[in-house]
């Protein structure tokens, strides 16, 4: 009696451990991945249906940082668009009015944008 109510008691111990061990390895994976550079960041998600998404994704370390547009299902996820990450017109303008200590509305934003999407590039 004593060794079957032994063999319960360890077996609903070991269930009740494991998602904290798989918690744990998961931690572990995560912690390695981004020490090794691959930490992403989800930048936009858009609903296009009730189960579909577009999301922006930045990858790859920080010297080389990389945006992917997803499209995203229930059961499958392809790469839309790749381009190479590179700072903005207007995150450049936002940065340096936060450095000045003044704060850029909406409208600023998209007068800077309009400006620099207007102008010829000089090849």
């Amino acid at each position: 009696m004593t060794q079957t109510l032994l063999v319960v008691v360890l077996f609903v111990g070991a269930i009740a451990t494991l998602p904290w061990l798989v918690r744990r390895l998961q931690q572990r994976q995560g912690m390695s991945a981004a020490a090794a550079g691959g930490a992403s960041r989800v930048l936009s998600v858009v609903a296009v249906g009730p189960h579909q998404r577009v999301v922006t994704v930045e990858v790859g370390p920080e010297h080389a940082r990389t945006l992917l547009v997803l499209g995203v299902t229930a059961q499958n996820v392809s790469c839309l668009h790749t381009l190479p990450a590179a700072p903005t017109a207007v995150a450049a303008s936002s940065a340096l009015l936060a450095a000045q200590g003044q704060s850029s509305s909406f409208a600023q934003e998209m007068s800077a944008a309009v400006r620099t999407a207007g102008k010829p590039s000089h090849e």
